[in-house]
């Protein structure tokens, strides 16, 4: 298997620069600094690199649409999105822990591909740790001459798992709530302080220092068209051998959960969630789906942010489903009244079909409920109230009517 990003994470000392330097770091820099802004933009725009924080969306494509200087004069900003909070999701931590300087290049990178001065990492409120690698990464960074075209600085979130998004990332910089913008326009035309913003998450900007060096025709042929290069899972659930690991885009996921040790106890699986627990589940029928952004929309779920959460036989859908539940209510900004709302009653419902007070009406309700939000909410995470439950009610319909039947 082909791997880009943790190809070298048997070295111990990688996060230090001078390793990183040995095995290649800041190559990809040095010859993105020789080229046009366009000829690197159009390097990326070859290698089909899409975000790898949920979105997928073509990268080279989003960074033009930041407006030229001539018709937006004045600065502008990337942001790498650390702020890793999904559950189920933890292979950014790992990438950084294990390879600051691969995020830091690609910023970067990025920076002189859409003209910044000024680029910003914000990190997780949690990942202590992170914030201080990065910290010391920056600084055997800037003591290279590689940040003379833009400075880089460190902030840290505050416990909120909102600040994920894009434009509620955006608010929280700015000091305020962390509340998701209504788009148009978007962080490209109107981000940071109002000005154009280019924010990718972590797993993205580590492949850019990897697609300058090699290329972007390079970086195509190793995934399927429209999707290009590899994609990093963090593993978790009930498989033998849990963990981060790096597979070609288009990868069986029958050959990635085979990788990870199959499920736990020689156990029958029951679902896989595919990319953090705002996805709905795939199921064993699904093992030969190809886990790329296109594939596995056509199957029904999403890639994400590529946390994989392995369910086996016993797991129960209701309680899934009301956990996650939980979890939306508890991180709802509140702002939009049909997710504040929304989620809160489903997972009232969920609770008392969980302790085995469910009516029959409980599960038409919950379908009412998850229809009277999708659509009419700013962001993804008043979505996944109106996406999820359904998803379980729907893909087991017998764990529901179990716990009705036992009201």
């Amino acid at each position: 298997m082909t791997k880009i990003l943790t190809q070298h994470f048997d070295e111990p000392k990688l996060h230090e620069l001078e390793t990183y330097r040995r095995l290649g770091g800041y190559k990809g820099l040095e010859k993105a600094l020789g080229m046009s802004r366009k000829d690197v933009t159009e390097e990326v725009k070859k290698s089909n690199l899409r975000g790898l924080g949920g979105a997928g969306f073509p990268t080279g494509g989003k960074w033009e649409t930041v407006p030229p200087e001539e018709k937006s004069p004045g600065p502008r900003y990337v942001v790498v999105n650390c702020d890793e909070s999904e559950p189920g999701c933890f292979k950014d931590r790992v990438l950084v822990t294990r390879a600051p300087h691969q995020v830091i290049e690609g910023a970067l990178i990025v920076a002189h591909a859409v003209d910044a001065h000024d680029a910003f990492i914000f990190v997780r409120g949690e990942y202590q740790n992170q914030y201080d690698v990065f910290a010391k990464a920056i600084a055997e960074a800037e003591g290279t001459g590689y940040m003379k075209h833009c400075s880089m600085k460190l902030m840290r979130g505050a416990g909120a798992y909102i600040s994920g998004l894009d434009t509620a990332l955006l608010e929280t910089m700015e000091g305020k709530k962390a509340w998701p913008r209504q788009p148009p326009p978007f962080p490209t035309v109107f981000g940071l302080m109002g000005r154009p913003t280019v924010v990718n998450n972590v797993e993205t900007v580590s492949m850019l220092p990897h697609i300058l060096v090699n290329g972007g025709e390079w970086f195509a042929k190793i995934g399927v068209p429209k999707s290009g290069g590899t994609v990093v899972f963090s593993i978790s659930g009930h498989v033998e051998k849990p963990g981060v690991y790096e597979f070609p885009m288009g990868v069986k996921l029958r050959e990635v959960l085979a990788a990870a040790g199959g499920v736990r106890g020689g156990r029958r699986l029951k679902a896989v969630i595919p990319g953090g627990t705002s996805m709905p589940p795939l199921l064993e029928k699904d093992l030969d789906v190809s886990m790329d952004f296109d594939s596995i929309r056509a199957a029904g779920t999403m890639l994400g942010a590529g946390g994989m959460v392995v369910l086996d036989e016993t797991v129960d859908a209701v309680e899934v489903a009301h956990i996650i539940g939980r979890f939306l209510t508890h991180e709802s900004c509140g702002q939009c009244t049909p997710c504040r709302e929304g989620s809160a009653w489903t997972e009232r419902i969920l609770e008392r079909v969980l302790d085995g007070k469910g009516t029959p009406e409980d599960l038409p309700n919950l379908t009412r409920l998850g229809e009277n939000v999708a659509g009419k909410v700013i962001c993804a995470l008043g979505e996944t109230v109106g996406v999820v439950t359904r998803a379980y009610m729907t893909r087991f319909p017998e764990d529901f009517k179990k716990r009705i039947s036992n009201g």
